[in-house]
């Protein structure tokens, strides 16, 4: 049977028994990896929050700025 048409399963399965644990841990990486990306929403809460010194400042001073209070 040739390699490409093995089940994923009767391919480790040939594998010496130090390998099947390699190929364990790198499965469990993925997995592990793929819920880390899914788990997490990106957070902008913060959006708008400088709105009030709209006026005072142009964007590169209020930039400036919350750089400098970020920083108190």
């Amino acid at each position: 049977m040739a390699a490409s048409t093995k089940t994923l399963i009767e391919l480790i399965e040939e594998l010496p028994p130090d390998l099947e644990k390699d190929v364990r841990q790198y499965v469990e990486f993925l997995l592990e990896k793929k819920g880390k990306r899914h788990g997490k929403k990106l957070k902008q809460n913060w959006a708008g929050a400088l709105k009030q010194y709209r006026s005072k400042y142009t964007s590169l001073e209020l930039q400036k700025k919350a750089l400098e209070w970020w920083g108190d």
